[in-house]
């Protein structure tokens, strides 16, 4: 028997840019078209007000992966969380190069990883099985909102999970009662999708003038330094 090919993509999705196109003018002479209509289309359906906190995720695979989740859904900011463990090494074939297009605060703390969400009145659910914690169904989605996972081994910690504004739980019925995290964030960063999506999130921009021009340009300048 041959070898299976090697595909990099086992799902891959055009993106489009909205009929509402940012007001961003032609492409500049060191940027083709289709890549700069790429650029307008992802900041276009970026998502401000939804976010991940990925607390001490030590392996580099879940990283990297759970990297390149949140940027197919349309988020723009990641927030490391590692007080325990030392952030991994990101894996650019697992991630894509998803980095690349994400913004990554680092935190020390859980007070200050918190402390950082909530002036964006954002409300924190962190993945959790204690007394009333909620299917990912039963969230609302289109609320400002965190989603807290935690460590492959211990969890989110007990001080996140105390802060936090509810739990999220993954409703499992065979022997084993746990996901990998990667599977874990791509469930219920895709139900937060489909739940944006119905209301109609991903059809206008959403990110304030000032912020999509200003990522534009840092990725534009970044296209001109690569050459």
């Amino acid at each position: 028997m041959g070898h299976r090919p090697h595909r990099k993509y086992i799902v891959r999705t055009p993106v489009e840019p909205p009929e509402a196109l940012l007001p961003a003018g032609p492409p500049p002479d060191h940027v083709g078209e289709k890549r700069y209509r790429r650029f307008l289309a992802v900041l276009a359906r970026r998502q401000p007000d939804l976010t991940v906190v990925l607390e001490n995720v030590y392996d580099s695979f879940n990283l990297s992966a759970i990297l390149r989740t949140c940027d197919a859904v349309g988020i723009g900011v990641v927030h490391l969380l590692y007080n325990r463990e030392k952030p991994p090494r990101i894996l650019k074939g697992v991630a894509s190069s998803a980095q690349r297009w994400l913004q990554l605060p680092l935190h020390r703390a859980v007070d200050e990883t918190f402390a950082a969400l909530r002036p964006a009145g954002l409300r924190i659910y962190a993945t959790g099985d204690g007394p009333g914690a909620c299917a990912p169904a039963e969230v609302d989605f289109t609320r400002p909102t965190a989603i807290v996972l935690g460590n492959e081994n211990r969890g989110v910690s007990p001080e996140a999970l105390a802060l936090a504004d509810g739990t999220i739980h993954i409703p499992m019925q065979g022997m084993v009662q746990s996901l990998n995290v990667t599977v874990t964030a791509g469930m219920l960063l895709y139900e937060a999708q489909r739940q944006r999506a119905a209301a109609g999130f991903y059809a206008a921009p959403r990110l304030p003038q000032a912020e999509w021009q200003a990522l534009l340009e840092r990725w534009l300048r970044r296209e001109l330094e690569r050459g």
